[in-house]
This record gives structure tokens, C-alpha cells and sequence, in this order.
């Protein structure tokens, strides 16, 4: 699946797109340079599902957990991880496997963690300043 977002004023349409096809689904790895966009896209689909709270990027808390109506969203950045006992420590299979939606930023760095069903995403940046997600 691919979506583009043209602008930063249409990546709500995008988040709303990307949510039609969520589906069964519930960790999301989110692959991208820096500034492709991963957090800006996340904020968007958190937003577009009903998360009130303020959502930042998790880089020095590595995750951040929000809400909406129908419970808790986790969003991590492990762009700051050295070792992956640091993800062990944290109890990462708590998160991944409770049932409830997990983005994460920079999962390179702990593929060999992730659960065999998460959903692989790309973002990357156009020549003309868009973005497309494919996943």
C-alpha cells in the first residue's frame, strides 16, 4: 500500500487513510531518515484517533503512551538505544504484545525483537517535498 502526502496540510487525509488499513494489526515499524517525517506522521494518526493528549517524540523517554476511547497507544523512538538489554530492562514485550497499537521510530535497532506480524512502514521524502508511506 502506498499513500502520499502532497503537504503538511494533507497529512491528516493521509492518517486517516493509513487507519482504514490498520486492521487486525497492532505494531507498526516505522523506517525513515531523520526528518522523513515518522514523528509528524504518528502525531497525525494518533490525532485522527481521538489521542487529546500532547504527542511528542519519545526520544529520551523512549515511550511515550496515550490515550483515547478505546485505551492506550504506545509510541516509541529507540533512536537513543545502545544495547538492546536496555530494551529487555524497559519489558518491551509487555508493550508489543498487550493488544494495544505500538508505533515505533527507529526499529533497526531492535529488529530482531520485533513480533514477526509488525507491519513494516517507510517514509520517505520526495524530490518535490512530499512524503510517501508504503507499507
Amino acid at each position: 500500500m502506498e499513500i502520499k502526502i502532497q503537504n503538511i496540510e494533507t497529512i491528516r487525509e493521509a492518517a486517516r487513510e493509513f487507519i482504514n488499513h490498520i486492521g487486525e494489526h497492532r505494531v507498526f515499524a516505522f523506517y525513515g531518515s531523520m526528518g522523513a517525517g515518522k514523528t509528524t506522521f504518528i502525531k497525525a494518526v494518533c490525532e485522527e484517533m481521538g489521542v487529546d493528549d500532547v504527542i511528542t517524540s519519545p526520544t529520551f523517554a523512549i515511550v511515550n503512551e496515550y490515550s483515547n476511547a478505546e485505551g492506550s497507544l504506545f509510541h516509541f523512538d529507540f533512536y537513543r538505544i545502545k544495547r538492546l538489554e536496555e530494551v529487555y530492562d524497559m519489558g518491551y514485550e509487555d508493550y508489543f504484545y498487550s493488544g494495544a497499537l505500538c508505533f515505533i521510530e527507529w526499529p533497526e535497532l531492535i529488529e530482531s525483537l520485533l513480533p514477526d506480524d509488525a507491519v513494516r512502514v517507510r517514509i520517505e521524502e520526495q524530490a518535490d517535498g512530499s512524503r510517501l508511506v508504503t507499507f
